[in-house]
Parts: C-alpha cells; sequence; structure tokens
C-alpha cells in the first residue's frame, strides 16, 4: 500500500498505519483521501483483522481538519461514503469488520478527537497525550461524531464542559473521563498496544464481526444523527460569526505548529 500521508506497516494479522503529514498532521484533502484508500484496500483483506493508528510526529496525532479545505476534504470522505461527510467516513470505521485501535502520543482536538473516538479503543501516552474538543470556541458545533461519542462515554455533564470550555484535557484526565481506554507511560505505550492487538488478532475474526455487531447496536449512535451533526458544522462554519473568527484565528497563528501548542490560550482570546 503506498499512501502520501500514511505509513503501513504488517506483523502478521496486524496492521499498522502511522500518520505522516507536515507540518502538524492536519486533516485535510490528502490524509482523508489516504484514509478512504486504506479502509478501501484493507477490508476485503481477510489476512487483516487489527488496523492500528500511531503517529510519526510526537507532538501531533491528527491535529483537526484544515479550515481552509472544508470543501475538498469532505469530497474526499464521499468517495467511501457516498456523501460529504466526515461523520459518516468516521461511523463507516466504527462499524468495520476490522479492530481499530487508537495509539496516540501528542494532541488529538476536534476533528482528530473525533476520529480517535471512531476508533475501536484509544490509549495514549501520559506524558504527551492532549485531547480537545474544540468547535464551539469558533460557534460551531463538533461535525465529525464528537457530541455523540463523548455524550454516551462520559455523560452529559462533562461532555457538555469538554465541549463548551474547548480547553485541552490530559491523558490522565482523558482517561477518567472515559474519552479513551487507559492512560499509560511512554514508554509501555507501543509494547501495550502491540501486545493487545496480536493477541486480538490470534482469535477468530468472526468473533470481533460479532461482538463488534452488538455493540454498536447499543452503544452507537443513528447514522441519522451523525449525518445531522455533518450538515450542522457545515452550514455553521460559512456562518460571518465563525468566518470572522476563524479569520481571527489564523491572524494568531491557528494551523502553525508553533502557535497551537498553547491553542487554549488562543482560543480564549478569540473576538478580543
Amino acid at each position: 500500500m503506498a499512501f502520501d500521508t500514511l505509513s503501513v506497516v504488517r506483523e502478521g494479522a496486524v496492521l499498522y498505519a502511522e500518520i505522516a503529514a507536515p507540518p502538524m498532521n492536519l486533516l485535510g484533502p490528502a490524509l482523508v483521501r489516504d484514509l478512504v484508500g486504506l479502509i478501501t484496500q484493507t477490508e476485503p483483506d481477510t489476512a487483516t483483522k487489527v488496523l492500528v493508528f500511531k503517529s510519526a510526529d510526537p507532538d501531533y496525532f491528527i491535529s483537526h481538519v484544515d479550515l481552509n479545505r472544508v470543501t475538498e476534504y469532505r469530497q474526499e470522505a464521499a468517495r467511501l461514503t457516498g456523501e460529504a461527510s466526515l461523520a459518516l467516513l468516521f461511523r463507516r470505521l466504527s462499524t468495520s469488520r476490522l479492530v481499530t485501535i487508537a495509539q496516540i502520543e501528542g494532541r488529538v482536538r476536534a476533528a482528530g478527537s473525533e476520529f480517535v473516538l471512531a476508533c475501536d479503543m484509544r490509549f495514549a501516552a501520559l506524558e504527551t497525550g492532549i485531547f480537545s474538543q474544540f468547535e464551539p470556541a469558533f460557534g460551531m458545533l463538533p461535525g465529525g461524531g464528537g457530541v455523540q461519542h463523548l455524550t454516551r462515554l462520559m455523560g452529559r455533564g462533562r461532555a457538555l464542559e469538554v465541549m463548551l470550555s474547548a480547553q485541552d484535557y490530559s491523558a490522565e484526565l482523558a482517561e477518567r473521563y472515559g474519552w479513551i481506554n487507559r492512560a499509560l507511560p511512554a514508554a509501555a505505550l507501543a509494547g501495550f498496544v502491540r501486545t493487545l492487538a496480536q493477541r486480538i488478532a490470534g482469535f477468530p475474526a468472526s468473533g470481533h464481526a460479532a461482538v463488534k455487531d452488538r455493540v454498536n447496536a447499543i452503544a452507537l449512535a443513528p447514522v441519522e444523527d451523525f449525518r445531522r451533526d455533518s450538515d450542522a458544522f457545515g452550514q455553521a462554519v460559512r456562518e460571518p460569526e465563525a468566518q470572522a473568527r476563524i479569520r481571527d484565528a489564523m491572524s494568531r497563528g491557528f494551523q502553525t505548529r508553533s502557535a497551537e501548542l498553547a491553542l487554549p490560550q488562543m482560543l480564549g482570546r478569540l473576538g478580543h
């Protein structure tokens, strides 16, 4: 498999996909195109049972979408889902026969958070894992499934806190809130994920599919709810208030690697 933003390595029935989309792993057209290609090529391959996502960038797993290229990345998502929607692409990952694991080091914000929430399991480095669902800072609803997943995982109060605060949350607190399965020391993270992935891959694929189907029937929101949130984001991002706040953020260094190391402080200054 050859991709522009993913490096893929096989270990038995486990496939490792490492994200490398400089300068900061923005979720833009190239990365969405490669995710679509990876899913399309891997699902029919019965030799693959488990798909592990990790990042080549120690500071950013997936930062967020590229707000300069919303129409383009949504069109890339439509190549798999038939609709221009990240939410439906991510939900497609959740319903895949593949068991998906996110091995997280660095920042996971907005659509990056929604991507890892769509994975079946999430494990993060205690020292470097940082999580945020900041869309309300721009006057927008998270459009990639974040509302659906976070409310079910955390409960109403914590989901509202996370989204309305637009703050960064450490891996330790993310674990406590239910955002991720576990926070582990960075030195132990890769080994833990590898052992778990190989153990799962050693069991029958029929069991994986049966369990995922029933768990999703209980815990995964209906496709109509994902579509509704995606449409709401697509509309809100074009509104004058959102556009004004996006321009303000860009002028302060939004979507640049160095400025987003302190993103919560920047978001708190928007409009002032």
